[in-house]
């Protein structure tokens, strides 16, 4: 485990223009950032890597390892911030910071040829590519592209009411319209057509279930120069004010302070805390419901029928239910939701989190306690 002071950093070089004992293969890392709203499909996308890359060792870097959906057959071992993979892949969590997880990648001995970087549903991208771009990880890696995966269903432009919506799109190299079997081509078409509107030539490519051509998002080697300008800019500037979407460039208005990201958090803090912060600036809510009592089944599909906030974008937990043996993983999101048996060997309680916004969070709780038995 690399110590918070950066010792082993200091060892290699006392100049990060002079690295020359860092592993060669290493150096230089192609990595791609995968961003997107609220129940996009990142995760999807993501797996979809894992499951048909050839020959390339990829070391992922995620928040949790829960929806990360690996055959137990692939998995030759785990601890408690790392999985390994037979296809050579690895997994790795950075709960506690971005910096940190890519040097626990890099000083592995095994050759990794690449890595990605899933971001939470309400992340900028732009503090994680500056981290990149602007750190000593300039000199260790090489930031290939940030893939914006967007639900074509559920999308609008009432998602640009969230700064990091809009960041996403527009900081995006490569626009993925995601789930568009979902959607009429008429949809699809007036989609691609306000996403061109608001990003001048955007690069966008359809997909169903996050499947895309790998070679068309991976090592596709986008210059990364004007985002790496920014960098300068934030450090001239003292401006941290809110974006003005209607005028501004959106490229040169950000800066690296605006991060209250888990994933751009250089030092040893919980996950839950800064992902909560970002929430409240960005103008939602975070709720989190549990419960050693399970559900009453009728009454939770009640709840999701009619008495659910239509304001609810992403909602995730493990549940339980009355005289039924199984528990399950239930995934929300926008107006879809599914529940999955889940088989994992951990605490049998009910445990709920929503994210939405304008939510009434006692009302909301009391709602789901009068659905347990």
């Amino acid at each position: 485990m690399l110590t918070s002071d950066r010792s082993v950093t200091e060892a290699i070089t006392q100049d990060n223009q002079d690295i020359i004992d860092v592993d060669v293969p290493k150096r230089g890392m192609p990595v791609t950032i995968i961003t997107g709203f609220l129940g996009s499909g990142k995760t999807t996308l993501l797996n979809h890597i894992l499951q048909n890359q050839q020959d390339l060792k990829v070391a992922v870097l995620v928040n949790e390892f829960g929806d990360i959906n690996i055959d137990s057959q692939l998995l030759i071992s785990v601890d408690e911030n790392m999985m390994e993979l037979s296809n050579g892949c690895i997994c790795c969590t950075i709960n506690d910071g971005l910096v940190d997880a890519v040097y626990s990648v890099l000083e592995r001995g095994d050759r990794i040829d690449y890595m990605i970087v899933e971001t939470t549903g309400v992340a900028d991208p732009l503090p994680i590519a500056l981290t990149f771009l602007g750190t000593e990880l300039q000199h260790l890696t090489r930031l290939d592209s940030i893939l914006t995966v967007v639900d074509s269903e559920a999308f609008n432009s009432e998602h640009f009411q969230s700064d990091a919506a809009f960041a996403q799109i527009m900081y995006g190299d490569i626009i993925i319209l995601n789930k568009t079997d979902l959607v009429a081509d008429e949809k699809l078409q007036e989609l691609e057509a306000y996403i061109n509107k608001t990003k001048t030539k955007a690069r966008i490519l359809r997909s169903q279930m996050g499947i895309v051509p790998l070679p068309l998002v991976l090592d596709v080697k986008i210059d990364q120069s004007a985002i790496a300008s920014t960098q300068q800019a934030s450090h001239e500037s003292n401006d941290h004010s809110h974006h003005d979407h209607a005028h501004h460039d959106h490229r040169n208005t950000h800066t690296h302070e605006h991060c209250h990201d888990p994933e751009c958090n250089h030092e040893h803090h919980h996950h839950e805390h800064h992902h909560s912060d970002h929430l409240e600036n960005d103008g939602f809510i975070s709720i989190s419901f549990q419960s050693d009592r399970p559900f009453n089944l009728d009454k939770f599909q009640n709840f999701l029928d009619k008495k659910l906030p239509v304001d609810v974008f992403r909602a995730k937990g493990i549940l339980n239910f009355a005289n039924i043996d199984n528990r399950y993983v239930f995934q929300l999101s926008g107006k879809r939701y599914e529940l999955k048996t889940d088989d994992r060997s951990k605490s049998i309680n009910n445990q709920l989190v929503i994210i939405g916004r304008n939510l009434h969070r006692e009302e909301l709780l009391a709602d789901l306690g009068s659905c347990l038995v």
